[in-house]
């Protein structure tokens, strides 16, 4: 039995998909302590893990996360995401250091598990030499000449080593600045490194299959693809309009889902303009709008159902199509039963998962986060007509389908705990 802490950030699309790893590590017989916000103490004990709330570091709720860190109130594009970057995983560094410390001092571990933007474990490993596995929570950031610099949303093929000398050292120069900064005032050397050189050397976990990401010559050896991480549990209850799923399929009515996941939840910039591109449709649309709210929504379209929540692994078995502002677990969700996407990705990282979403010819990229209603019909009707993107996402979707995501981060992990160090994947056969 190995003695793991877990560590994560206060955002709901980190916390959910590190849930079923830890399970799978508790039904392995690990002890496992979760350092995590008191928002989610019910979903991390849940999991057999025990709780252990964050004491210096600050303690937000995502859900109205600007009333914690103000200083992102309106701003939006370049100029928010490197706000996020630095009030939201820069910032609280050094006092992250100080509670996994005082946890690991309580109370020694064998390893730490952490969401990849939980830079205080990356301290932690660096102050403790303790082993420390990451689990990726969106498409992969590091550097690389073989691709676009992170944040520029280009394909590949635009990547070189002065676009990414360009983008991570000099747009971004000040984010690096204050997570050197923050380097120092943790008691660490400030070194001459970036925010996006921050990942395990020993064993990083990406949530996803190599078909759905940019390939990189130069990949390190120990970022290994698992497949998604999507729940499949069983949902404790569906809507009263369930059945009009049956009778929409039966009528010859596609189903669209449309969704802005968990962080940008303002419903006006893409769940409204998608009902009202779709209401004169033949298709039923399924909108879920999270902890957005209702009252903005207005006017329900007759081809419309909205909810706040919608179990997706009961409704994506009969989707035809998903919108999406390009969540990174939605997107996978989608791919993982072959539905093909629409991404309106226009905050944090979201649009390079959009990006990815037309490299892989999956889906549709349309480049903002508020599209025009034309835009949205525009797009789905090209979807649902034209069947190569319904045939890449199923090709993906058998590929996912060979991956045990939970049980082959539960036993990276395992294998980490026994060599502390390196874990490189096993390299394809000589042709």
């Amino acid at each position: 039995m190995a003695r793991l802490l877990v560590a994560t950030v206060p955002l709901t699309g980190h916390v959910q998909p590190m849930r079923l790893v830890v399970r799978e590590l508790v039904a392995r017989g690990h002890d496992v302590r979760w350092y995590g916000a008191r928002k989610f103490a019910p979903l991390i004990e849940a999991t057999g893990a025990r709780f252990a709330a964050m004491r210096a570091a600050p303690d937000w709720d995502d859900a109205v996360v600007e009333e914690a860190l103000p200083a992102l109130r309106g701003t939006r594009g370049l100029a928010r995401v490197k706000l996020q970057l630095r009030e939201m995983f820069i910032a609280p560094m050094a006092d992250q250091l100080r509670d996994l410390e005082e946890l690991v001092d309580a109370e020694p571990a064998d390893a730490i598990l952490a969401d990849s933007a939980h830079l205080g474990a990356a301290l932690l490993h660096e102050r403790r030499q303790l082993p420390w596995a990451s689990l990726g929570i969106s498409a992969l950031m590091m550097p690389s000449p073989d691709v676009a610099p992170f944040g520029s949303a280009l394909p590949p093929e635009r990547g070189s080593r002065f676009l990414n000398w360009l983008i991570f050292r000099v747009v971004f120069g000040e984010v690096n600045r204050a997570y050197r900064r923050a380097r120092a005032a943790a008691g660490l050397p400030a070194g001459a490194g970036t925010y996006f050189d921050v990942w395990s050397p020993q064993l990083f976990l990406q949530p996803t299959v190599e078909a759905f990401e940019y390939p990189r010559r130069d990949l390190p050896p120990q970022v290994h693809f698992i497949g998604p991480l999507v729940p499949g549990d069983a949902p404790a209850s569906l809507p009263a309009w369930w059945q009009d799923l049956d009778d929409a399929r039966r009528r010859g009515r596609p189903i669209v889902l449309v969704t802005q996941g968990t962080l940008a939840t303002d419903p006006r910039e893409l769940i409204v303009p998608t009902l009202r591109a779709l209401a004169d449709e033949p298709v039923l649309v399924v909108a879920t709008l999270g902890t957005g709210d209702r009252a903005l929504v207005g006017e329900v379209p007759a081809n419309a159902r909205v909810e706040a929540f919608v179990p997706y692994q009961a409704l994506l078995p009969h989707a035809a199509v998903m919108v999406t502002n390009g969540g990174y677990g939605g997107v996978q969700m989608a791919l993982r039963h072959g539905v093909p996407l629409i991404v309106a990705g226009g905050s944090e990282e979201k649009p390079e998962i959009a990006a990815r979403a037309k490299w892989s010819r999956t889906g549709i990229d349309l480049r903002t986060g508020s599209p025009r209603p034309a835009k949205v019909r525009a797009a789905v009707q090209r979807v649902l007509s034209d069947a190569s993107f319904r045939a890449r996402a199923q090709q993906i979707a058998l590929d996912m389908a060979r991956h045990d995501a939970p049980a082959e981060a539960a036993a990276l992990i395992e294998a980490l705990v026994a060599r502390r160090t390196q874990i490189a994947r096993a390299l394809p056969a000589a042709a």
